[in-house]
């Protein structure tokens, strides 16, 4: 199924499962049966599954995808943990500052956690920091987890997942460099905006583009309609049932944790370079796509 979380004409919050151009309101399909917040859903998700079959095989409609705003599939999530797992990006960015490779990395997946209560949703402005002037976009994917578990073994993880969506982690980067030198961080640089969306598409939805534990789903980047960014879920080098196992080390996951993969290669204008592209201004249009998963799309304010 491909969930959203969305705005009615009359400013109901509302989830719906997407049918091509048409929205199922679940809320209202199930006369109020079906919670109206996607991580109600999910946390009882065993509770609904079946009516929710039900009423999606049926294919009615209360709305049409272009008649509501979009919202971030899950507007306040638990937490969001964003790790470092595409090799090449963190190769190339290191490069660009002169830095060799860490030899650590190899040995586990590294993550940081966000500002889950700084998500935004598709079409959304996103501020960055008054005193940034190296504005940057990260192109990312993101599973959201489906039940609560500790210490999970990499073998179970994919159990976990309950499907994946497109993230933005959008950086201030003269502000990360100056917080990294002290050894902690990203924190400011990072606390202002998280995008994700404009989907999310449970995980037998990519069933067909599976190759083993990774996907094969081509991602892509533009500013202002300028293609910048390709690469390929498939190129992540920690799987993200990989990432779950590190996650969950000592402590539990819970349904509606949101985990991002980090920047997939040439995924950001750190990694391309300014004689690529300028650093983004108040304007410009960021596109992330993801095949399977949609576009998400925001304007810099």
């Amino acid at each position: 199924m491909k969930f959203i979380t969305f705005k009615t004409k009359e400013g109901q919050e509302r989830v719906g499962v997407v049918q091509g151009s048409k929205v199922i309101d679940l809320y209202e399909e199930s006369n109020g049966a079906l919670p109206a917040q996607l991580s109600t859903i999910i946390e009882s998700y065993s509770k609904y599954e079946e009516q929710l079959k039900v009423i999606v095989e049926k294919g009615e409609t209360h709305c049409l995808l272009e008649e509501v705003t979009l919202l971030a599939p899950i507007p306040a999530p638990s937490s969001v943990r964003d790790f470092y797992a595409f090799e090449e990006h963190v190769k190339t960015a290191r490069a660009k500052r002169g830095l060799e490779m860490i030899p650590k990395w190899y040995e586990f997946p590294v993550f940081y956690f966000t500002n889950h209560r700084a998500i935004i949703g598709p079409n959304e402005e996103v501020e960055f920091p008054s005193s940034c002037q190296w504005a940057d976009y990260e192109l990312e994917v993101a599973c959201v987890i489906g039940k609560e578990g500790k210490n999970i073994s990499v073998e179970e993880a994919d159990d976990y997942i309950f499907g994946y969506c497109i993230l933005n982690d959008w950086s201030a980067r003269d502000i990360q460099r100056e917080e990294v030198k002290v050894g902690l961080g990203p924190a400011k640089g990072k606390d202002f905006a998280t995008s994700i969306g404009p989907y999310l598409v449970t995980k037998d939805e990519l069933e067909h583009k599976r190759v083993q534990n990774r996907y094969d789903l081509e991602m892509t980047a533009t500013v202002n309609g300028t293609l910048l960014s390709k690469g390929n879920m498939k190129d992540l080098y920690y799987s993200f049932s990989q990432m779950i196992a590190r996650a969950s080390e000592g402590t539990i996951l819970y349904p509606g944790d949101v985990i991002g993969s980090g920047t997939v290669g040439t995924g950001c204008l750190l990694e391309l370079g300014t004689e690529v592209h300028r650093w983004l201004q108040s304007g410009d249009v960021v596109e992330l796509a993801i095949e399977e998963l949609g576009v998400l799309r925001n304007t810099v304010k």
